[in-house]
């Protein structure tokens, strides 16, 4: 198998996990803060044993300057998780999912926006064209925006932490000579303490199974996936990175299906295409398709962290 196949598994099977994340969620039965504490704490104990074990503490190549910001991007990283996590009570997995899925183009815009980065008129077209996807979409209706309902409320949360997780990935993107999984590692650590005054531990009591779907959340969702992730962006180029990222949303929609009866209507289902080509579009013009992706397993220290293909990866 080349190393491009084994990349391709690695990711198709990363993207595949993600997609569950939302069943993951909703069987714990817990707060979204409670989930997100949890999620953290396990996911800590998952990716750090295996930079451990890799012993990539030695020489981890963080400053003062790139600590302070993983730290800031773990912030909004967290913060995003919870907001996506009520997301889903609010609307629907799927719903909640694609909408989420809006991230490469806030990318796009801060980027424009605070840091004066290049802002073309195919970018701003492509962009226009992924909102109105995102209009049919949500879904939401006259009487939704009259109302302020939870559904409305659920489309603006999700829409919110697809905000946050872009200005993490602006943050991480001026991270140099730190591997990925360190980066990762820092995030989930600094949502420890920033979560801790908002858990309601009474509220735990009596979860039973659900510690189960809470400790998945952790390994499976933050410590496998990652590694699987980050060992795929070494092998792949960023044009197959980007369409495999869609895999994420397929399955979360198959799942919301197939577990909880939920499925987007054919009005809202014209509006995932349109997403999805729009996302591509952009993904790739930020990064030339033949230009291999960034290296982040088995190599030094300064190799750079990821680029905002994460973005349209993680969840």
């Amino acid at each position: 198998m080349t190393p491009e196949h084994t990349g391709t598994a690695q990711l198709t099977t990363a993207m595949m996990l993600s997609g569950t994340l939302g069943v993951f969620v909703v069987e714990s039965g817990a707060p979204p803060f409670d989930v997100v504490l949890f999620r953290v704490l396990f996911g800590a104990l998952a990716l750090g044993g295996y930079v451990v074990a890799r012993g990539w503490l030695r020489d981890h190549g963080f400053t003062r300057r790139t600590l302070s910001l993983a730290v800031l991007g773990g912030v909004f990283i967290v913060l995003n998780w919870v907001l996506l996590f009520e997301s889903y009570a609010n609307t629907s997995i799927s719903v909640a999912t694609v909408v989420y899925h809006t991230q490469p183009f806030y990318v796009v815009l801060l980027g424009a926006l605070l840091f004066r980065e290049r802002l073309t008129a195919a970018k701003v077209g492509w962009t226009a064209l992924a909102f109105a996807g995102l209009v049919l979409v949500s879904g939401v209706t006259p009487a939704d925006l009259g109302g302020g309902g939870a559904y409305l409320t659920g489309v603006g949360q999700a829409l919110l932490a697809a905000l946050l997780y872009g200005l993490s990935t602006l943050v991480t993107k001026r991270i140099t000579g730190v591997r990925p999984h360190l980066i990762a590692l820092v995030q989930v650590l600094v949502g420890i303490p920033l979560l801790l005054p908002f858990a309601d531990f009474g509220a735990m009591r009596g979860t039973g199974a659900g510690w189960g779907w809470l400790a998945g959340l952790g390994l499976l969702h933050t410590g496998v996936m990652y590694v699987l992730m980050y060992a795929a962006y070494a092998k792949l180029p960023t044009s197959k990175i980007a369409v495999l990222a869609f895999v994420y949303p397929a399955v979360a929609m198959v799942m919301d299906w197939a577990v909880y009866g939920h499925h987007i209507g054919p009005v809202q289902a014209l509006g995932v295409p349109l997403i999805v080509i729009a996302s591509l579009k952009v993904t790739l013009a930020r990064t030339p398709a033949a230009a291999p992706a960034p290296r982040t397993a088995g190599h030094a220290p300064r190799d750079a962290s990821p680029t905002a293909t994460r973005a349209a990866c993680e969840a």
